[in-house]
């Protein structure tokens, strides 16, 4: 069955960095769109990044645009968040999910595949 598997959260301090990983399995990778999201508590799921299949094309929400790099290899079945100058509003649970679309989807009903989440928090 189809899996996504994140890792990389943490605690970190404000202005540091993290690199989120997600890895896929049980699915033709190159053929799926990747997203990443975010829930903070009391928060309804919120997108932060798409990146197209072939990683040629990404799109970024505005807050976390200059900050976050969404990445990908195909050869690996991976997706990457590298997330720099973290702020406190950063906080959340962090989730990959993929869609079988070649476009940039930020709508979460779109996406079909889900990973569990890794929790990252940013203390100030």
């Amino acid at each position: 069955q189809v899996q996504l598997v994140e890792s990389g959260g943490g605690l970190v301090q404000a202005g540091g960095s993290l690199r989120l990983s997600c890895a896929a399995s049980g699915l033709t990778f190159s053929r799926y769109g990747m997203g990443w999201f975010r829930q903070a508590p009391g928060k309804e799921r919120e997108f932060v990044a798409a990146i197209s299949w072939s990683g040629g094309r990404t799109y970024r929400e505005d807050s976390v645009k200059g900050r976050f790099i969404v990445s990908r290899d195909n050869a690996k079945n991976t997706v990457a968040l590298q997330m720099n100058s973290l702020n406190f509003e950063d906080t959340a649970v962090y989730y990959c999910a993929a869609v079988a679309s070649s476009g940039l989807i930020r709508d979460p009903d779109r996406y079909t595949y889900w990973g569990q989440g890794t929790q990252v928090t940013v203390s100030s």
